[in-house]
């Protein structure tokens, strides 16, 4: 499918914050990637153009002011100096964005970090949000606030995403009565679905990605 990408500027607070921006030519469903703490590296513009390709139209806001880290003590490091409001404020500007350029209700799609803001979102703006796919991130939210439906793709042994935490968010999702489904990767780590990571598992990456695209087809 022949799809259109560029590189666009957010306003937020009066500072531009650029963004990544891929649709079909047609356009179709919106949805908002957020990624990792690495920043908005090569591998998650893909990503938008991948998901471009299946029909969406799809924004992913740079949440790190153009700097991206390449190993662990980098990424924190850039986590260390962020702004929480900051981040907080670019996501809704995006979010806002993306929603005048099509129709209906969004997805969002977050990786570790992103995941988090996802589920933040999520519960912020829940009329507004119809479907949201979560890759090995989590965080405390209000569950009752969540409306949109929900996918979680997680590592059988991730040491920083502990499987009992990650369960509990699901049984908290489920005592909400939010329709939740969890997908738990054997014998993968955190980051599995990221090529240009040595973590990456091509079958568990590809089965997510079925996954993930009959998912947000069926919820937008």
């Amino acid at each position: 499918m022949p799809i259109q990408t560029s590189e666009i500027q957010l306003n937020v607070n009066g500072k531009e914050v650029n963004a990544y921006f891929a649709s079909p030519e047609n356009g179709g469903p919106g949805v908002l990637l957020l990624h990792a703490w690495w920043g908005l590296k090569p591998f998650f513009k893909q990503v938008c153009d991948r998901l471009a390709m299946q029909g969406f139209t799809v924004l992913a806001p740079d949440l790190r002011d153009g700097r991206i880290a390449t190993t662990i003590d980098e990424a924190k490091a850039l986590m260390e100096k962020s702004d929480s409001q900051f981040i907080e404020n670019t996501i809704m500007a995006a979010k806002d964005h993306l929603r005048s350029r099509v129709k209906g209700k969004i997805g969002l799609v977050g990786f570790s970090m992103g995941a988090a803001w996802a589920l933040t979102i999520a519960s912020t703006a829940s009329e507004q949000i119809g479907a949201v796919v979560l890759f090995y991130g989590n965080d405390d939210v209000d569950y009752g606030k969540v409306t949109a439906k929900v996918m979680g793709h997680y590592s059988d042994n991730d040491e920083w995403e502990p499987g009992e935490y990650v369960e509990k968010t699901f049984a908290e999702f489920k005592k909400a009565g939010v329709d939740a489904t969890l997908y738990i990767y054997p014998g993968v780590a955190h980051w599995f679905v990221e090529e240009d990571r040595p973590e990456y598992d091509n079958a568990s990456a590809l089965l997510a990605w079925s996954r993930t695209y009959e998912f947000l087809r069926k919820n937008l």
